[in-house]
């Protein structure tokens, strides 16, 4: 089993370093579970598809330079921690997500020494990156 686990991440981060994303016509490679998400955080992993879950640890500010960004910090089972970058400009806020909370996520890992950055948790108005979401209990945000 744990080989086939290592073989995944390889197969997930093989696809990081071809590109990453994939065009409107096709999918990627997507890197799944706490174990990936940190051999993506020990390979300073960049622009890998991912899918995960996890509880909001902490509700952050608005980011509203550029395109505006609902921000919060999502704490994994193992203990990582990922910064949620969820883009209001193109897909709706998720407005009772709170502190506690379970959120799940499909979107593109982006390694920092906090733990990472999830982003691109939406749909692609240009048709030209694989379409990501958040899901809030039985709603999906895309």
């Amino acid at each position: 089993m744990e080989q086939l686990v290592v073989a995944i991440v390889l197969v997930g981060l093989a696809g990081a370093a071809a590109g990453g994303c994939a065009s409107s016509g096709q999918e990627a490679e997507v890197a799944t579970g706490d174990a990936l998400l940190a051999k993506a955080y020990e390979d300073r992993a960049a622009d890998l598809p991912v899918e995960g879950q996890g509880m909001v640890a902490r509700m952050l500010a608005d980011d509203d330079e550029g395109s505006r960004h609902q921000r919060f910090i999502v704490r994994l089972d193992s203990g990582q921690s990922l910064l949620g970058a969820h883009n209001i400009d193109v897909a709706p806020r998720v407005d009772d997500l709170g502190v506690g909370d379970n959120v799940a996520f499909k979107g593109v890992y982006e390694w920092s020494e906090q733990g990472g950055t999830i982003h691109w948790t939406h749909h692609d108005p240009d048709g030209e990156h694989a379409a990501g979401w958040l899901r809030h209990g039985a709603k999906m945000y895309q």
